[in-house]
């Protein structure tokens, strides 16, 4: 199922060329089982020296970077299994044009390891590219990283576009959910993300927080069931918040106006007409659907007999203590011999052998 995740980070001086090494799968992560998982990479608006060889550009930028500056901006997206491979390609592809367009240099890598809770692969994208931005003017690897002359930019180096302010954040984070779901919608899914907040979306519930392999293992069985049953329950939830209460994204006229219309008829309805609706709507309540189970029904059975049968002995006990008393009452010499233990009344043994087998 599609799930929004876009995070951006930066690096500092000397983890560029490390990290270009981990998105492709080279160097030490190459021919390594666990990093066996790049589905696809490529590069572009690199300088002419770093043109066949991205990682070129990236040791320049920790050999030349300022010591405080950062030598990369990386954005992490997750992609939809509903996605096959070259459609997740042309994603990605689609995503870079719009957020870098020509201005900076980048390499971007889509792995594809085994989900560490469900079942299949969990599909991701890394976008890794310069601040340094393209002017037209070619620079060795030391003036590539030049500061910026603004008088005599051929001097100088490239300009740093820094994207950190909030407000280019919320935009990257726009465009990444507004470009995937053109792609599910093109290619016929009907599942959409949303980059909102959990609050801004209306739902009123707690984000999931990450969980990796090590923490998944360290789940019960009944743990694994639970958070997997959660997670089918809130994205049934979300798909039925966008049915009633937001036009498709796609572009879909048909399924926009079906929309439009069954919230206008949910507007027009009188307060007990749309109560009758809610409690339509509204799922069984969890005690009815277990109560239907043969399992739990032949054990409530059980227990109804049990107690029936507890309400009988404990109705007995009761006449036979009245029983009794009233024989001593009518008897009182012989139930003093029989406290006593110099006689024995078999009605009184009876009586009480009752109320024993009672409790």
């Amino acid at each position: 199922m599609a799930s929004y995740h876009c995070t951006v980070r930066v690096g500092g001086k000397g983890k560029a060329a490390v990290h270009a090494a981990y998105l492709a799968r080279e160097g030490p992560y190459q021919g390594h089982r666990r990093y066996e998982d790049l589905e696809a990479t490529a590069h572009g608006n690199m300088p002419a020296w770093a043109a066949h060889n991205p990682a070129h550009l990236w040791q320049a930028a920790d050999d030349h970077e300022r010591a405080n500056g950062a030598t990369y901006r990386e954005i992490e997206v997750a992609l939809p299994r509903e996605l096959d491979p070259a459609q997740r390609r042309a994603l990605v592809e689609a995503f870079v044009a719009e957020e870098l367009g020509e201005r900076h240099a980048y390499q971007w890598a889509i792995h594809t390891p085994p989900a560490a809770l469900e079942r299949g692969a969990q599909p991701h994208a890394h976008i890794m590219y310069s601040e340094r931005t393209r002017d037209g003017y070619e620079r060795d690897p030391a003036q590539y990283f030049r500061r910026y002359n603004a008088t005599a930019p051929e001097r100088g180096g490239c300009r740093k576009d820094s994207a950190g302010t909030a407000e280019r954040l919320a935009a990257t984070r726009r465009r990444w959910a507004e470009v995937q779901n053109q792609h599910l919608a093109r290619h016929g899914h009907v599942a959409r993300v949303d980059h909102r907040s959990l609050q801004a979306r209306g739902l009123d519930r707690r984000p999931e927080r990450h969980l990796g392999p090590s923490r998944v293992q360290s789940l019960s069985p009944q743990e694994v069931v639970a958070l997997l049953a959660r997670r089918v329950a809130e994205g049934e939830l979300e798909r039925a918040c966008r049915q009633v209460s937001l036009l498709d994204l796609s572009g879909d006229l048909a399924t926009a106006k079906a929309a439009r219309t069954e919230r206008q008829r949910l507007e027009r309805l009188s307060s007990r007409e749309l109560a009758h609706e809610i409690a339509r709507l509204r799922p069984r309540p969890i005690r009815e659907l277990i109560e239907e189970d043969p399992a739990v029904r032949q054990a409530a059975q059980e227990a109804r007999t049990l107690e029936a049968q507890i309400r009988a002995a404990q109705a007995r006990a009761a006449h036979a203590e009245h029983e009794a008393r009233r024989w001593r009452e009518a008897h009182p010499l012989r139930a003093t011999a029989h406290d006593a233990g110099a006689f024995r009344s078999a009605y009184l043994v009876d009586r009480a052998r009752i109320q024993d087998d009672a409790r």
